[in-house]
């Protein structure tokens, strides 16, 4: 373990920080977040913003309830990053690190509009949505209407086509409604064009 990582452990309890390849990552608590980020720019110099990013961690059942927050910044002198990691339940609000790299406001920006998470400093207008849209498309839970309006063009599964039985239950990706969701589509022209 470096220095860099034994000190970030030291620094915020409960911290689980491991270098490898130049790279400090560190699974922080919520709680522990804007310290460690604090301290990550202040005293190891970390002060490119890379990238800040979220992931939806929840199950297939419980899509959306659990979000892990990912935040990489670089050292300019030393080229090493440092990845910080820490998850959010259904309530949970993240604490905002903007303030520290002005280029995370946009990204957390485009958090709370992808993923529906909560920033701790309030709700920012919308970034790349209108205001009319409802939901938030990059979570698992999300349906996907071009899924529901047109089949997939490419090759049909077994089962499928009518004619042989398919070994096995498909289950179907994230993003694909359930078959009773929405209209079916019936081909480019409705009912109306055909006369």
């Amino acid at each position: 373990m470096s220095a860099a990582s034994e000190a970030l452990a030291a620094r915020v309890p409960d911290a689980q920080a491991k270098t490898a390849f130049g790279q400090t990552t560190a699974h922080v608590p919520l709680s522990g977040w804007s310290e460690a980020a604090r301290y990550v720019h202040d005293d190891l110099g970390c002060t490119q913003f890379d990238w800040l990013g979220v992931e939806d961690a929840g199950r297939p059942g419980a899509a959306g309830q659990r979000h892990a927050v990912l935040l990489h910044v670089i050292d300019p002198a030393t080229r090493d990053g440092v990845l910080l990691r820490t998850e959010l339940g259904p309530d949970d609000a993240l604490p905002s690190v903007a303030a520290l790299w002005a280029g995370a406001a946009w990204h957390e920006r485009e958090a709370v509009e992808m993923f529906g998470i909560t920033l701790a400093d309030g709700r920012p207008a919308h970034l790349l949505l209108p205001d009319s849209f409802s939901g938030h498309p990059l979570r698992k839970d999300f349906v996907l209407a071009s899924r529901v309006v047109r089949p997939w063009p490419g090759r049909l599964e077994p089962g499928e086509d009518g004619t042989s039985s398919p070994s096995r239950r498909r289950a179907a990706p994230p993003g694909v409604p359930d078959p009773s969701w929405g209209p079916r589509y019936e081909g480019d022209r409705t009912e109306d064009d055909r006369g």
